[in-house]
């Protein structure tokens, strides 16, 4: 049955690595955890004489470096001068070269975060009037690319490192202290301190390029380097690398001294160890903590304690989960029912405190119901939340599976028994005859040791596998191990995706702006067009309402936005809108128009020539899935 079940395992693992990996993948670059919320002057605006500075508004702080904000005239040249300032709270400034002529120019931005994420961006706005401009504000992303992949997946090797490091130790001091001398379980909780220490170092030198270039050729820029230890993120991860080594020590002394102590003498040295190793733990887990989401938004006082106790007990039920695992396939020596028993209790624990955790944390970031269903971060919550429950299910398996087991790994019947009598018996009588064919021979003497060390781990692995309750125990924990696996990545994606509040919020600040703005333009330019056109893709959730605002709407070049908003007033995060303006008296056209992706439900195009005055069809085609999109239209009156 066992040789039966190696084959599904080793597919089962490869779906597993592969289904993490599409996962991280499809992370794609790190999502604005800082939304901008407000610019002076305003995105797609037409000021009468250029403004003596940009500001800029973020939804939280950000931190800025001499780079983060320029300003670019339609020839690409930079015109912005000194460096960004913070004008008040979360309000950025530049100063601009005076005398500028009138044109479109370019603002972009790329800082961090308060939460330790890249964010970046671009918006035009007009001096006099609106013109051709060879800056394009398409492509403006960060944390994206080779360095952004190989960021996330440092980021998820660190927390399976820790989970599988902190878990395992906890699995040997609080449900099988004899575990400490079995070789499977100390290679496995070692490899989570060496994948945590060496994703740790790794996201240390991608840390700067991932920030800010996004080039592999600056990983190893000392300055670029240097810049990044007087950071907050910074800060975090080297004090993480200190307390590895704390760490180093903990497990030496685990599964040194402490496992060649006898049971009686274990008991105090299991209380300082536990005290110790929690401190550690909870060190490790508050660097993600104080970097992270946790440390900024609502109630941050509260929110990374919470942070700290959600992630040890996310360690100590994966991690314990992994170790059960290595501990049913590999140790050589049989796993005791109580032992099982103990990490059922402590996986139960773990579950209540990450249910409650959880609730706290959902609610700080996402502030409504509406945010499951409309955003990113929500949708991928309600996922965890089904993996979570998914591995609950499992996991009341194999509690049924457990109290089923023997007391000990032992033979139950006679005939077992005898057989492993017979089979010592065998050894017997061949060390006897092969002592006497080698005399003094001490080589033969020692292949006859390893003869009989290996036929003894053979009967033992024969004694464990021949239970049927063991053998279900020991598929029911490696199909939790699987989903866990699934958990962690969906987690580590979270971690690095837009809260839902922020979203939220951004979405209504720019929708407010949006309006704004097209109110200024009218009043300004009565010439300018404004055009609400409902329309139903077809698909699931195709609903919506796109609006044209095209100034100042005359013969030769206008600047255009297009806005695409849900039913409920919402920004819509469509893939692709696509315009086109005919003139049917005149037989000119379609003229078609592909404007650049500014934000949410926001995209502009700049210097749309019309050769001609008349009433002209505008229509729009809005592409909402792979396969639903429409094309609505209706005519305005240009020139």
């Amino acid at each position: 049955m066992t040789q039966t079940i190696a084959p599904r395992v080793r597919v089962l693992v490869l779906l597993l690595l592969a289904a993490t990996g599409l996962l991280l993948a499809g992370a794609g670059p790190a999502s604005a955890h800082a939304a901008l919320t407000g610019s002076d002057p305003q995105q797609g605006t037409v000021v009468d004489k250029a403004p003596d500075q940009i500001s800029l508004t973020f939804s939280e702080k950000v931190a800025m470096s001499d780079g983060s904000l320029r300003v670019l005239d339609p020839k690409g040249k930079r015109v912005d001068q000194g460096k960004p300032s913070n004008v008040s709270g979360t309000t950025y400034a530049v100063q601009l070269h005076s005398g500028l002529p009138d044109g479109t120019y370019t603002v972009t931005y790329q800082v961090v975060s308060e939460d330790s994420h890249p964010v970046a961006g671009a918006y035009t706005f007009s001096i006099g009037a609106p013109s051709r401009t060879s800056v394009s504000v398409s492509d403006q992303t960060a944390g994206g690319g080779v360095v952004g992949w190989l960021y996330g997946f440092g980021r998820y090797v660190s927390y399976a490192g820790f989970a599988v490091m902190i878990g395992g130790a906890a699995f040997v001091l609080a449900c099988w202290q004899r575990g400490s001398g079995v070789r499977a379980v100390q290679r496995t909780v070692v490899s989570g301190w060496l994948a945590l220490t060496a994703a740790t170092l790794l996201l240390l030198l991608l840390r700067g390029s991932y920030t800010s270039t996004g080039s592999v050729g600056d990983v190893f820029d000392l300055n670029l380097l240097g810049q990044v230890l007087q950071t907050k993120t910074g800060a975090a991860l080297v004090s993480r690398l200190l307390l590895l080594a704390a760490a180093a020590l903990f497990i030496a002394v685990l599964f040194g001294a402490y496992d060649k102590r006898e049971d009686e003498e274990k008991r105090d040295l299991t209380f300082g160890l536990a005290i110790g190793g929690t401190v550690v733990a909870a060190g490790l887990a508050a660097s993600w903590a104080m970097a992270e989401h946790a440390s900024t938004g609502l109630q941050t006082g509260i929110a990374m304690p919470v942070d700290v106790i959600h992630l040890l007990a996310v360690a100590a039920w994966l991690g314990g989960l992994c170790t059960l695992l290595v501990a049913l396939y590999r140790a050589d020596t049989p796993i005791e029912r109580s032992a099982i028993s103990r990490f059922s209790t402590l996986a139960f624990g773990s579950v209540l405190t990450l249910v409650t955790t959880g609730i706290y944390q959902s609610w700080r970031q996402l502030g409504s119901w509406s945010a499951f269903t409309e955003t990113r971060y929500g949708q991928l919550l309600l996922v965890k939340i089904g993996l979570v429950a998914l591995l609950v299910g499992i996991a009341w398996i194999s509690r049924r599976w457990t109290a089923r087991l023997g007391d000990a790994a032992v033979l139950t019947t006679t005939e077992k028994a005898e057989e492993a009598d017979g089979e010592d018996t065998a050894v017997r009588q061949k060390e006897h005859v092969g002592a006497k064919a080698a005399g003094a021979d001490s080589v033969r003497a020692a292949q006859l040791a390893r003869q009989r060390a290996a036929v003894d781990t053979a009967r033992r692995k024969r004694q464990r596998d021949a239970d049927p309750d063991r053998f279900g125990l020991r598929r029911s924990v490696l199909a939790e191990a699987g989903v866990a696996v699934v958990l962690l990545a969906v987690t580590t994606v979270l971690t690095q995706t837009e809260p839902g509040r922020t979203e939220q919020e951004a979405k209504a600040a720019t929708s407010s702006s949006a309006s704004s703005s097209s109110s200024s333009s009218s009043a300004d330019s009565t010439a300018a067009v404004t055009l609400d056109m409902p329309f139903d893709t077809g698909g699931e959730d195709g609903k919506g309402v796109v609006r044209v605002d095209l100034n100042p709407a005359r013969v030769g070049a206008n600047e255009m936005h297009v806005y695409v908003e849900r039913p409920n007033g919402r920004a819509f995060d469509v893939p692709e809108v696509k315009v086109s303006f005919t003139l049917e008296a005149k037989s000119i056209g379609p003229l078609p128009v592909t404007p650049d992706r500014i934000t949410t439900g926001h995209w502009s195009a700049s210097g749309v020539q019309l050769p001609m005055a008349g009433d002209w069809k505008i229509a729009v085609t809005v592409r909402t899935s792979d396969i639903d999109q429409t094309t609505v239209s209706k005519n305005a009156q240009i020139g």
